[in-house]
């Protein structure tokens, strides 16, 4: 028998400073925090390499924050531990999130001599004013350098990041800034929809606009709804035009250069994170790590493997493998595993194949959603063929309205 797969992620939850979108856990840290993270880093890596020596990493993926922000020797030595504890497959799929103004010459040169074969750098945007906007430290003068010093390295796998529906964006605009970033013959493109969360400074800014957005209002700076939808579609069409394949609702990728890492999430691939707040999902058990740091340094001093117990209604245990560093521990039941299969799944554009559904729950998915699929077929938001079950165009379009008739009653 071949060793299990496992998927691995990396959190690093530094950053020179929070942009005005962001709710990740994230923030300033001077460099004693840096260096007491990387050897508390190191410690969680090499447990889990004694605990699961049975499994092979597939795929790597360092991020954060702003992995970039930690020195190259600091990267360095979390790579290493990485490859002394596990057994990593020889093809694996290694990448890092690098923010412009935060790398150097050298450290793209370590980086390359750690494994790291893919690069994720977010631009967001190529025009400065919305740079601003967004609260971004770097302009893209500064990103197309360490575009180029990536490409002089020799990476060729790398993906831009990009943001769109952005305040007072125009579905022109969107085709403006897409014509500039094509330019560059990225391997991938993520590109997201801007999302106003709490606790942020547009939140603070701008929810008054989310409101009136939602409700097809007219708003005062975001993009109304629909000019949110042709933002969306003129993003979609150019790149398509220039040869990138959606695969998922945010993710286009020339032919070959999928994200590996990322199709394992919405496949329900076994993955493991380590570091503050990292969460992982093993054998059905999902876990997330606490969110404090100083939790963290005091529990990694003496991280041990135990037991979570949990209550199973009518007053029973039940006894689930754990850690110390563990805040939540979550036994995900066969109801939500097939909710969670299918609503992930559809999220790519090849969607779901009907054998492995039946593979993994004995039982045909038809079995299970027959009166949804045959509901959704007939308004023409669902397609079953060659085996597959995916959203049609317009589907994709009401995928949040699809998506939530996948939930089974209780």
């Amino acid at each position: 028998m071949g060793k299990k797969e496992l998927e691995l992620y990396i959190h690093i939850p530094f950053c020179v400073k929070k942009c005005n979108y962001c709710d990740f856990l994230s923030f300033p840290a001077d460099e004693s925090t840096q260096d007491t993270y990387v050897k508390a880093l190191k410690k969680e890596i090499a447990f889990y390499g004694a605990q699961y020596p049975d499994r092979v990493i597939t795929t790597v993926y360092i991020g954060g924050g702003t992995p970039s922000w930690l020195t190259e020797n600091h990267m360095a030595a979390i790579l290493s531990q990485v490859f002394t504890s596990f057994s990593v497959e020889a093809d694996a799929e290694i990448s890092i999130e690098c923010n412009p103004g935060t790398i150097t010459d050298h450290k793209f040169s370590v980086y390359k001599q750690s494994g790291i074969n893919r690069l994720s750098i977010g631009l967001q945007s190529p025009d400065n004013e919305e740079l601003k906007v967004l609260g971004r430290i770097h302009n893209f003068e500064q990103f197309l350098k360490t575009y180029e010093m990536a490409r002089n390295h020799g990476f060729s796998n790398i993906n831009i990041d990009m943001m769109y529906a952005l305040p007072g964006q125009t579905a022109e605009k969107i085709f403006e800034n897409l014509q500039q970033v094509l330019r560059l013959r990225a391997e991938h493109i993520s590109a997201y929809s801007l999302m106003i969360e709490k606790g942020t400074p547009f939140y603070d800014l701008y929810k008054f606009d989310v409101v009136k957005q939602q409700a097809g209002m007219t708003t005062d700076a975001l993009p109304e709804e629909d000019e949110v939808y042709r933002i969306t579609k003129v993003t979609e069409q150019v790149l398509k035009e220039a040869g990138y394949v959606q695969y998922e609702v945010s993710n286009f990728a020339l032919p070959g250069f999928v994200c590996r890492h990322n199709i394992g999430y919405w496949k329900r691939a076994d993955y493991l994170g380590v570091g503050l707040g990292a969460a992982s999902l093993i054998d059905n058990i999902r876990y997330s790590n606490t969110r404090e740091i100083y939790t963290y340094f005091k529990e990694i001093e003496n991280l041990r493997a135990g037991f979570w117990q949990q209550e199973s209604g009518e007053g029973r245990e039940r006894k689930l493998p754990a850690t110390n560093l563990h805040a939540s521990v979550e036994p995900v039941e066969r109801k939500a595993q097939m909710e969670e299969t299918m609503f992930l799944g559809l999220r790519m554009t090849e969607g779901i194949y009907r054998t492995e559904f039946e593979q993994n729950f004995g039982i045909p998915v038809e079995a299970v959603y027959g009166g949804v699929l045959q509901h959704l077929q007939e308004e023409g938001l669902l397609l079953k063929r060659e085996g597959r079950i995916y959203l049609t165009e317009r589907g994709q379009d009401l995928s949040n309205y699809v998506l939530a008739q996948f939930l089974l009653e209780k």
